[in-house]
């Protein structure tokens, strides 16, 4: 409006009058101390099949103007992931949903989440107790215990969103949709012996590998190469080093 001011003024007058930005924060799950908090039943534990283990997790897209919230599951041996919700809150309804659609199709023997309010909370606990689920939660302050989930995150968000300005809801779902069974179908990984989660957790055969590469859709994996680009890529190279017979 024309009055000079420095940012210590605004800050001290926006404490006095408790303004503040809404946005989401670093921490998303924050605890309820009300809430039980149960046991990290992984440490030491070896995962060798299937729905042994579930890790659950929440992270925040921004789309348009606003944010939305993504929960998933994923199984740990495999880095399948079994099923997901997308909501515009962080009530635990969405996260309740999801949970009740997965143990429809799969039984694991345990969930591990960390200790956030959603998972910790009576709807949550009570559908997992039902279906005689072991309830797993990470040490406060240990990031780690999860990193599996962290890691598909990370996955998502370098892979597909940051690549794409969702403007609404509708574009932010079908992307998360189309993402997710790429990840599960086609996208290889290193640590499963360059197999696919899917091949991983219903056991299927593996592909040959020698003609994968041309199965990967750009930009994932192949960093925009395809098969035939990098035969032509490596003919030319090739024409340049050896002598012309």
């Amino acid at each position: 409006m024309g009055f000079p001011v420095n940012r210590k003024r605004v800050q001290r007058l926006m404490r006095h009058i408790g303004i503040q930005a809404v946005y989401p924060k670093l921490r998303l799950s924050l605890g309820n101390k009300q809430h039980k908090i149960y046991p990290y039943l992984l440490r030491d534990l070896i995962v060798s099949r299937a729905n042994q283990v579930w890790s659950v997790d929440i992270t925040y897209l921004k789309v348009g103007g606003g944010y939305m919230y993504l929960v998933a599951l994923i199984d740990l041996h495999s880095r399948y992931v079994i099923d997901w919700e997308l909501s515009n809150t962080l009530e635990t309804d969405s996260c309740v949903e999801m949970l009740n659609r997965a143990v429809k199709r799969f039984k694991p023997e345990i969930v591990n989440s960390d200790q956030g309010t959603q998972f910790t909370d009576e709807k949550w606990i009570a559908v997992l107790k039902e279906n005689g689920i072991a309830i797993s939660m990470d040490s406060k302050g240990r990031c780690l215990d999860n990193i599996y989930i962290e890691r598909f995150w990370r996955s998502l968000k370098y892979e597909d969103f940051y690549l794409n300005d969702y403007q609404t809801v509708p574009e932010l779902r079908a992307g998360v949709k189309r993402y997710i069974d790429f990840y599960n179908n086609r996208r290889w990984h290193q640590a499963l012996g360059y197999k696919t989660p899917a091949i991983i957790f219903w056991e299927k055969q593996p592909v040959a590998l020698c003609t994968s590469p041309s199965d990967q859709p750009e930009p994932y994996g192949m960093c925009g190469q395809t098969m035939d680009k990098m035969l032509v890529t490596s003919k030319t190279m090739l024409s340049t080093l050896l002598p012309t017979v």
